[in-house]
């Protein structure tokens, strides 16, 4: 229960749900408890009176007192319908209180996570996959609803009704109370055993499905290799396999369940039989009267669900404790990227870096070595750099995803970590190497980092991106629908789509992470020839592999396994002969050997 107190800022704001359910409950089992007292009086009415009904056969007063028997029946008839209606209307509200409370805290606990999840550095997604995350905010949840809701509900239930009935069950007779009992505790534990076995057989059948469906998408994801490599027979033997996996497990899961209702009908009716031997010999000796033979027997079954579902809600809280423990340990993870001011205002452009190093936390890889640098507002930067020397760690730095292990870096000569994060990273267009794109229309992807932009603005972006011929080419233009992760555009095009959400919102500051690496050499350069002009006017940092992509800046700085080897314009690096030349020289040969 340590870990499930977290919910009880819940309860509390959803409290005035808990109390009107718990009084609606108490309502329900008292409609639930009177209609066995009005069975009662109806057995005894009879049993008291039947003789007198026979003494006058063959009389005419026979059919009066018959009249009275069947009056007096039919009125207890209405009683115990009314009863009934009445609690249904009342176990309606019922759900209506705590189901609806364990909803609404069922969506505050999602936005809460999801608010928390969206505030946590780059560095908690590098730990854990997206699978655990997900699983957290739907599976997770919902385990725990079922806590606040069903298991609360039967809960009080219970409680209550053994707090009014079973007092009143004791001062008829102590006796026939202990013997309709007694197999209900049994019943209890027998119902908590199997749940447990249902629920960890459950558990391995979605570990088969999992493993099953994950096998399945792989392998149509994957289809063109496999038919291309000739593995359909193996394919197919290897699904057969993990198949009769989830086949063995799901009957195994059968088989328990089947033991569930027997298990059940045979305690029940063992407590019955238990009540009419023990009340038959207690009306033999004048204890009790035949109708509380039938009004107990009315209350064992009464009983029965409710003591039955003490098994079901205690599986049902440790199942709920794991999994808000699973919760809680990453809505107690904090976020390390915070501000130190929280400044908010319009940035010129001015970037400096002194002495900057950064170890990666997760992974302990030393990213970059004492790196200095400054880039005036209006001017454009290029890193250049083979694969792993951290030219994207300097992209990760300015848009404050990591801070630095050591070093400083400022912005308009304040320094990054003083400025407002959201109002830092609204005045920075970034295109990142692995283009992501929502499944939504072209315009809404362009339009991403500012939903208010005019069709005319969006339209520059898509021109500045050298997007437009090939948005004419699709029939429904702007609002062309893309598959997931942006699957409908060919790598070119992404890049591009990319390219024109990040200029769209005019940033200040543009930061191209290696954003040509997926177009070719032609498009290259008319994408080049816009980006001239978007530069214009504010600070860029242009980070490639491709020394072709530096001709534009203004500045150079070559990278070496986090270290700065080189710096300078194109003209003097060229000259220089060095690192740059080097890559230059190579890069043109491959560019020309391409062309031949």
């Amino acid at each position: 229960m340590k870990e499930l107190s977290y919910l009880n800022k819940y309860l509390i704001k959803y409290k005035r749900y808990l109390i009107l359910g718990t009084i609606f409950i108490i309502i329900s089992n008292i409609f639930a408890i009177i209609p066995a007292q009005v069975v009662r009086y109806a057995f005894d009415l009879v049993k008291e009176n039947i003789e007198v009904y026979r003494l006058y056969r063959n009389l005419d007063i026979q059919e009066s007192i018959f009249d009275m028997f069947a009056h007096s029946i039919f009125v207890y008839g209405l009683i115990i319908l009314s009863m009934a209606i009445l609690r249904g209307i009342f176990l309606f509200l019922v759900r209506q209180t705590i189901i609806a409370m364990s909803r609404h805290i069922e969506f505050d606990l999602k936005n809460e996570i999801y608010q928390h999840y969206q505030s946590l550095p780059l560095s908690f997604y590098r730990r854990n996959n997206t699978g655990d995350l997900m699983a957290r905010i739907s599976e997770d949840v919902n385990k725990v609803r079922m806590y606040l809701g069903p298991a609360i509900m039967y809960g009080l239930n219970l409680l209550t009704l053994f707090m009014i009935l079973i007092p009143y069950m004791i001062s008829v007779n102590p006796r026939l109370t202990l013997y309709a009992l007694l197999p209900l505790p049994l019943l209890s534990a027998s119902i908590y055993f199997v749940n447990n076995l249902i629920h960890r057989r459950s558990e391995a059948i979605q570990r088969a499905l999992g493993g099953l469906s994950t096998f399945t998408q792989e392998a149509f994801s994957g289809i063109r290799v496999l038919k291309a490599f000739a593995r359909e027979s193996d394919s197919a033997a290897r699904f057969d396999v993990k198949s009769n996996e989830y086949k063995d497990k799901s009957l195994r899961l059968t088989f328990v369940n089947a033991l569930f209702y027997p298990l059940i009908m045979a305690l029940i009716g063992l407590s019955t039989v238990l009540t009419v031997y023990v009340g038959g010999v207690e009306v033999m000796r004048g204890a009790i009267s035949t109708g509380n033979i039938a009004e107990f027997v009315i209350y064992v079954n009464l009983l029965t669900w409710p003591v039955t579902s003490v098994g079901w809600v205690t599986s049902i809280v440790q199942q709920a404790a794991a999994s808000q423990s699973r919760i809680n340990e990453f809505l107690h993870t904090k976020n390390n990227i915070t501000s130190t001011e929280n400044m908010e205002k319009e940035i010129e452009g001015y970037i400096s870096f002194r002495d900057v190093s950064f170890v990666y936390p997760d992974s302990g890889i030393r990213a970059l070595k004492n790196i200095s640098f400054e880039v005036a507002p209006g001017q454009s930067l290029a890193v250049i750099g083979t694969t792993g020397s951290g030219k994207s760690t300097i992209a990760n730095l300015l848009l404050r995803m990591y801070d630095s292990t050591s070093g400083e870096i400022k912005i308009d000569e304040h320094s990054i970590e003083a400025y407002n994060i959201s109002s830092l990273r609204a005045q920075t267009g970034y295109v990142p190497q692995d283009v992501f794109l929502f499944s939504e229309s072209i315009r809404d992807n362009i339009s991403f980092g500012n939903i208010e932009l005019t069709d005319e603005q969006v339209n520059a972006a898509a021109a500045d991106a050298d997007l437009l011929e090939n948005i004419d080419r699709f029939p429904q233009g702007f609002e062309t629908k893309l598959g997931e992760r942006g699957i409908t555009l060919s790598g070119g095009q992404k890049q591009r789509v990319s390219i024109a959400r990040a200029i769209a919102r005019n940033p200040k500051i543009l930061i191209l992470d290696d954003s040509l690496s997926a177009v070719d050499t032609k498009t290259e350069n008319s994408i080049l020839q816009s980006l001239k002009k978007i530069m214009k006017g504010r600070t860029s940092i242009i980070i490639s592999h491709r020394v072709s992509s530096a001709k534009l800046a203004d500045k150079i700085i070559v990278l070496d396994d986090g270290v700065i080897v080189e710096q300078g314009t194109n003209e003097s690096l060229l000259a220089r002969g060095g690192v740059y030349k080097e890559l230059y020289d190579k890069q043109l040969t491959e560019e020309v050997a391409g062309e031949e």
